[in-house]
């Protein structure tokens, strides 16, 4: 059921197809929840781009973040336990928060410069570096299966890039930065999740970017007319919805129908960088991006079979790359007082 309360969108994991047949199973609407998020997504990043052709990534960021603290506020009033701010493994909690400053900076760059559709496809090797870095962070058993889909999917990412056939830029470099980033930031919210108060998850990668491009703002800042100001708030409560909608996709149905609906964001930057940007993709990108994308659901399904991952790395990512300029799926369902393994968490 849907609760009533302002931003408490709130879908039944055991809800199933009714009686009379009338209503829709639980993973069809986790599915459909997960398809509108990273459409909002997908939107989310079109404005990127163009806010991207006057202004730096770094001012992006910052004005991002700042619109984005008042909707967190409304998230954070939900945290009635005692206890202060200070993580309970600091060194953890800055990798992933050096790690999202970082993928935040280099995805908006990339989006900026890269067709989207290419952006998308290097982002997408994020579920094969997680299963890679899942081995010495959670030591995580990967069989030979998962090993040949991961190096697969990373040839994926060469076919993609063409090194030697066209030139690689420094976005390209960011897209591949960014991933690595989000693979990292993902893998150490994984390990220390469960651990760390989900207010304190949330809120430092969001107070580092806001300090850091803050302090960097003096170098690139542009004055922001009111309509580009209202763009960049549009962009923070299109992240905010979205990420809404991906909690409400995982309330409502299985980690493994979900997670595969990332995919279909190659489909909305293929039609918004031809309508949009006059951008064409490539066949070069379209055979890498098959490659990676299948080499990411073969991991997910594998991580899905009983027995076959002790932790589910990829399975348990819950949203997209990490960025820190809103609130991942995993904490605010723990602060809601769900289990990301859709048990109730413990009070």
């Amino acid at each position: 059921m849907y609760n009533r309360r302002f931003f408490a969108l709130d879908v039944s994991a055991n809800s199933s197809v009714s009686e009379n047949g009338c209503c829709m199973s639980s993973n069809a609407k986790g599915a459909i929840l997960g398809l509108i998020a990273f459409a909002v997504f997908a939107t989310h990043d079109v404005f990127i781009k163009v806010l991207g052709e006057t202004y730096s990534p770094i001012q992006i960021v910052f004005f991002s973040v700042l619109f984005s603290f008042p909707l967190a506020t409304v998230f954070l009033m939900r945290d009635s336990k005692p206890g202060n701010l200070l993580p309970r493994h600091p060194w953890w909690m800055a990798l992933r928060t050096v790690a999202s400053v970082a993928t935040a900076v280099s995805a908006f760059y990339a989006f900026t410069v890269l067709p989207l559709a290419q952006t998308y496809a290097i982002l997408f090797a994020s579920p094969l570096l997680i299963t890679i870095l899942a081995i010495p962070v959670l030591g995580e058993q990967v069989r030979l299966r998962r090993w040949l889909a991961v190096i697969v999917g990373l040839s994926g990412v060469i076919v993609v890039l063409r090194p030697g056939a066209t030139d690689l830029t420094l976005g390209h470099a960011a897209a591949m930065t960014a991933a690595i980033g989000s693979s990292l930031a993902s893998i150490v919210v994984r390990r220390i999740g469960s651990e760390e108060r989900p207010i304190v998850m949330l809120l430092y990668p969001m107070v580092a970017n806001f300090v850091l491009m803050g302090a960097a703002l003096a170098f690139v800042y542009k004055p922001m007319p009111i309509e580009h100001l209202g763009l960049v708030a549009l962009l923070a409560a299109f992240a905010w919805t979205a990420g809404r909608l991906i909690i409400a996709a995982y309330q409502a149905g299985e980690a493994a129908i979900i997670a595969p609906m990332q995919y279909s964001q190659i489909i909305w930057a293929t039609i918004f960088g031809a309508w949009l940007f006059d951008e064409v993709i490539d066949t070069a990108t379209i055979i890498g991006a098959s490659i990676i994308i299948a080499s990411g659901l073969y991991i997910v399904l594998r991580e899905s079979n009983s027995g076959a991952s002790a932790t589910t790395p990829v399975l348990r990512t819950r949203s997209r790359h990490e960025t820190g300029t809103y609130l991942r799926a995993g904490p605010l369902l723990r602060l809601m007082g769900r289990h990301p393994e859709g048990k109730t968490a413990p009070k």
